[in-house]
């Protein structure tokens, strides 16, 4: 037998772990609250992307003194690794096959400072998803090598900025005016690129588009102030990159460069196709996905683009109507197989889920819309902003009927 307060001190650990493992609010608290009442505990939680909030008492006891938590966390990144840990300890404890004692031992083990090793696998991280975006765009051999360099600069950057937290509030900024100068410097001195592809490509892993679709997404699930804070969140991440992009232009423009534009260039097909498996496989790392589920992280973010495609070919955009029908069904195909994932191996449908949606979320639309906006191309601007909208609604409307059609095993 446990006492209260070590069944609360265990949930309250459960949930902040959940979040550091970047569960959105829904999921998070819809996971707590069923591993609360298994042991005994009613508990009522609120959750954002910088806080959490836990008030717990025993369950049926009307006469039980509540347990209040207040938690101050960081908004963090998707760690697939820990998320498929916390959910066999959560299982365990439901079906009693473990005491709170022990599964509070393995949540514990879990707090392990990222090595050197890990460090260096994710700065080659960054370099590969931006060379392997910049293979997807189908720009020339150069512009891939180019952005390919400017992701591994863009990479180190972030890892820096991670222990620095002066440097982690301007990271962005920075590295977007990095990537741009250094971009203008090459064309300029060596050999003509395509600037502002191999500029998104550099800086794609920054891109907020994974936060946007989570903010809309928690939105269309009731998570008003949430949702309504993750979106901020994201736009003032998409206005640093923006104002970066700008300000390094404005750089270049005072040191006298003249960069010189690349002529297109028409890549073979498969470049398509090693692009995709690389950007799958820099996922994989940047999710912090454990080995075994390397192979599923990668097939899942290469299934939910090639489905985009196939469906690209069935929706033809209606006339007068923006709506993103490939990426509709991409995303509640995706969410459906996740969910059977799910129920039939007893794991996360996330490590299934999440992976899917990268290759679709409108990120990198995002910053060129708001770099038109500051170059004061309105037109531009509007219409790039109104895809992203169509983008971020389509692909919440694919996550939400894909729920509907195979409900998840549990909230992970």
């Amino acid at each position: 037998m446990t006492t209260l307060d070590e069944r609360a001190q265990f949930i309250t650990d459960f949930a902040r772990r959940l979040h550091l493992a970047g569960v959105s609010a829904a999921r998070l608290e819809g996971a707590v609250r069923m591993t609360a009442h298994a042991i005994g505990v009613e508990c009522e939680i609120w959750s954002s992307p910088t806080g959490i909030l836990l008030s717990m008492a025993e369950a049926g006891d009307p006469r039980s003194i509540q347990h209040t938590r207040v938690l101050r966390l960081d908004p963090a990144e998707p760690n697939l690794s820990d998320l498929v840990t916390l959910d066999a300890v959560a299982e365990d404890v439901i079906a009693q096959r473990v005491g709170i004692g022990e599964a509070s031992r393995r949540l514990t083990q879990l707090d392990q400072p990222p090595g050197r090793a890990q460090l260096a696998w994710t700065v080659m991280a960054f370099g590969l998803a931006s060379a392997a975006v910049a293979g997807l765009l189908r720009t020339s051999w150069l512009d891939i090598a180019v952005a390919g360099g400017l992701g591994l600069i863009i990479g180190s950057i972030a890892v820096e900025a991670r222990t620095r937290p002066h440097l982690s509030a301007a990271s962005e900024a920075i590295a977007a005016i990095v990537a741009t100068v250094l971009a203008a410097a090459f064309a300029h001195f060596i050999a003509p690129l395509s600037i502002q592809t191999v500029v998104i490509s550099a800086l794609i892993v920054l891109m907020p588009g994974l936060s946007l679709t989570t903010a809309v997404a928690e939105l269309a699930s009731k998570q008003l102030v949430t949702g309504t804070t993750r979106f901020a969140g994201a736009m003032v991440v998409l206005f640093k990159l923006t104002f970066g992009s700008v300000a390094g232009a404005q750089i270049v423009s005072a040191l006298g460069w003249v960069p010189r534009t690349a002529q297109a260039v028409q890549l073979p097909a498969a470049i398509e196709v090693v692009a995709t498996l690389a950007a799958a496989f820099s996922f994989a790392i940047l999710f912090r996905a454990s080995r075994r589920d390397v192979p599923l992280v990668v097939g899942s973010a290469v299934l939910g683009y090639v489905l985009t495609r196939v469906g690209s070919a069935w929706f033809a955009q209606t006339e007068g109507v923006a709506f993103a029908g490939a990426v509709f069904f991409s995303s509640l195909v995706m969410a459906a197989l996740a969910n059977v994932y799910g129920r039939v191996a007893g794991r996360p449908g996330t490590i299934v889920r999440l992976p899917a949606i990268m290759l679709l979320v409108p990120g990198s639309v995002g910053f060129r819309g708001l770099a038109s906006l500051m170059e004061r191309d309105y037109t531009l601007g509007l219409e790039t902003g109104v895809a992203v909208l169509s983008a971020l609604v389509a692909l919440m409307a694919g996550l939400l009927f894909g729920s509907v059609l195979v409900p998840p095993r549990r909230y992970l």
